[in-house]
């Protein structure tokens, strides 16, 4: 199996068909009146696809166990046709929709199974996936593209050679994978003065993100949210919970980080822990979905001018 244990729980749905075709309208007819020889097939395919779904990772060798949330099987009537729809959710890591086909197929299959002393002719016509929600795919385009963003280094020993940036290079990696441009890449000392500095110059040349890795923890040296937090016009507290969050169901010194965030103007000033591991947890924690920010930055940026039409 594939590790997901980098993502983040969001709320997952599928929903999936199977179409059983009969060979003889009265096929049909038989299952509507309850008259099929080895008994109710609604029912018993529904219970089959309950099973079903809920076993899949028994079944299927590459899928996870998860929670199975919801699940619902519905069946709808042609004169040839019996379609049954299947619906799955989960709040979990990883999608439901092989979940969701599973319990369509077993439910044709059972359909199958109890029609075909009726129907020589029966048949499993199709099973297919109609719809998938949630996971990152779902938030892919909840932004606009032509961002910018800038990552600043605060490190005494990295910024003196003493030691390699390995946490700078891998946020840089991520926003590169999320193809927002970085335009500025700096390492600089843990000193209040020099952050305040630059991460006001990053905002005031328009960048739209500033992610910050380094000096978020206990040693007094550390003192990159001592130095935003005066600068900032806003805190954006649930942010922070969301790195400490991801991060503490991964290791538990996570509830250690004084990871910030906020705005200055409409940058977004993101700062991240100095442990490559914490960072990268990090990233994987907001992003894309933490960049729905500027959808919302331009939909308040355009309030005035919809105020102002109105009178």
């Amino acid at each position: 199996m594939i590790d997901i244990t980098h993502k983040s729980n969001t709320l997952r749905y599928a929903r999936a068909q199977a179409v059983v075709r009969a060979s003889d309208p009265a096929t049909l007819q038989a299952i509507r009146e309850g008259k099929v020889p080895k008994g109710d097939v609604p029912a018993t395919a529904k219970a089959a696809a309950l099973l079903a779904i809920k076993r899949t990772s028994d079944v299927i060798p590459d899928c996870h166990p998860l929670p199975v949330e919801f699940a619902d099987v519905r069946f709808e009537y042609s004169e040839l046709e019996l379609t049954i729809i299947v619906e799955v959710k989960t709040i979990y890591k990883t999608g439901v929709e092989v979940e969701a086909m599973h319990g369509a197929s077993v439910a044709a299959l059972t359909a199958y199974d109890m029609l075909k002393p009726l129907d020589k002719g029966i048949e499993i016509a199709q099973v297919r996936l109609l719809e998938k929600r949630g996971g990152k795919t779902e938030f892919k385009e909840a932004y606009r593209k032509s961002l910018t963003s800038a990552v600043v280094v605060c490190s005494d020993s990295v910024s003196a050679g003493r030691k390699e940036d390995e946490a700078g290079k891998a946020v840089l990696r991520r926003l590169e994978q999320l193809e927002i441009p970085v335009t500025g890449y700096h390492i600089i000392p843990d000193e209040v003065a020099s952050i305040q500095a630059l991460v006001k110059r990053l905002a005031t040349e328009e960048h739209d993100l500033v992610v910050l890795t380094g000096g978020t923890g206990l040693s007094p040296r550390d003192v990159t949210p001592e130095a935003l937090q005066p600068i900032l016009d806003r805190t954006i507290p649930g942010i922070a919970e969301a790195m400490r969050t991801h991060g503490q169901e991964r290791m538990p010194y996570a509830m250690l980080s004084r990871s910030l965030a906020g705005l200055i103007g409409r940058t977004l000033v993101l700062a991240l822990p100095g442990s490559t591991r914490g960072a990268e947890e990090s990233m994987d924690a907001l992003f894309p979905h933490v960049l729905h920010i500027f959808r919302v930055l331009e939909a308040l940026s355009h309030e005035p001018e919809q105020a102002r039409a109105k009178s």
